[in-house]
C-alpha cells in the first residue's frame, strides 16, 4: 500500500511540474518589459504652429522689439501670485513649461489660452492635444483682464 501512495505521489509530482501551458486571461496583464519613452511621444502628438491664433477675444498682437521691462514685473508678480500652482519655468508640472513658449505657439494663442481657457479646450485642436498630454487637467479661467493678461504675456517673453 505505501509503494502505490509512493507512486501516486511521484506521478502527481512529475504531472505538476511537466510542460508548461500558458492560459490566457480577460482583464488586466502587467508587463515587465521595458517600453519605448513616452514623453518622446506626448511631445510629438502636440503639434508646434505659431499661425493658430486660437479661439477668444484676441486676433491680432505684434510684440514690440523691446519687452517692456515695467509690463515684465508686473506679469511676473501675477504670475507668481497664480500661475506657478500649476506651471513651471523650465520643467513640466500639471502644466507645460512656459520657457521658450513663443516658439511654439503665436502671441495670440497664449493670450486666448489665458483670457479664454474654456473656450480653448472645446475648440482649439492645440488645446485639446495639451489637455490629453497633461492628463486631462484643465487650466482654470482666472478671470483677468486683458491688460493683465498682456502683462503675463510679456513676463513670459523674458524667460
Amino acid at each position: 500500500m505505501k509503494k502505490i501512495v509512493m507512486f501516486l505521489a511521484l506521478g502527481a509530482m512529475i504531472a505538476s511540474c511537466g510542460g508548461k501551458k500558458e492560459e490566457k486571461k480577460d482583464g488586466f496583464e502587467v508587463s515587465r518589459t521595458k517600453t519605448e519613452d513616452t514623453k518622446a511621444q506626448s511631445k510629438e502628438g502636440v503639434p508646434v504652429d505659431l499661425d493658430n491664433k486660437g479661439v477668444g477675444p484676441i486676433t491680432d498682437l505684434e510684440f514690440p522689439e523691446e519687452i517692456n521691462e515695467e509690463m515684465a514685473a508686473r506679469g511676473k508678480a501675477k504670475f507668481d501670485a497664480i500661475c506657478v500652482a500649476c506651471h513651471m519655468i523650465d520643467q513640466r508640472m500639471i502644466g507645460p513649461a512656459l520657457k521658450g513658449v513663443y516658439d511654439r505657439r503665436s502671441p495670440e494663442w497664449v493670450m486666448n489660452m489665458i483670457l479664454n481657457p474654456d473656450g480653448m479646450l472645446k475648440e482649439d485642436p492645440i488645446a485639446k492635444a495639451l489637455l490629453k498630454e497633461y492628463n486631462n487637467a484643465i487650466m482654470l479661467n482666472q478671470n483677468l483682464t486683458e491688460d493683465e493678461a498682456r502683462d503675463v504675456a510679456e513676463y513670459l517673453r523674458t524667460l
